[in-house]
């Protein structure tokens, strides 16, 4: 089996470093999973997320002419679903239409705005000493 960008495949921990954890692939090669790539969430340390020998299923990310692997284990997790759904959406928007729709957008944020504003100069108290 050869890899490819895109495949999700299983793998096993081979080694766990500050930055990333190596997995050992089923085609013998190894390929780093960064810390960024390993939860939806922060990490600070990976061994609280990873210990060697356990299997992971990771998607390759890159395959670089060094040879190096690029994985990630939180997007293994990721539906594709919604990935191809999201992807279609923005391709069928045309720039324009996601100006409009941004310019939109914003003049409804700037309109809740002045509403506030004014609601919270017409509801102040005045400093009137007698």
């Amino acid at each position: 089996m050869t890899l490819q960008v895109g495949n999700i495949v299983d793998g096993t921990v081979s080694g766990i470093t500050k930055f990333g954890a190596f997995i050992k692939l089923p085609d013998g090669s190894t390929g780093l999973v960064h810390i960024s790539e390993i939860a939806d969430f922060y990490v600070a340390d990976i061994k609280d997320q990873l210990k060697e020998n356990d299997r992971v299923r990771v998607k390759v990310l890159s395959i670089g002419d060094d040879g190096k692997i690029r994985l990630s284990i939180k997007k293994a997790k990721q539906p594709e679903n919604v990935s191809i759904n999201n992807q279609n959406k923005e391709q069928a928007l045309s720039f324009e239409d996601r100006l409009a729709q941004f310019l939109k957008d914003s003049e409804e944020r700037l309109n809740d705005l002045k509403q506030n504003q004014e609601a919270k100069q017409r509801g102040g108290y005045s400093r009137r000493y007698v």
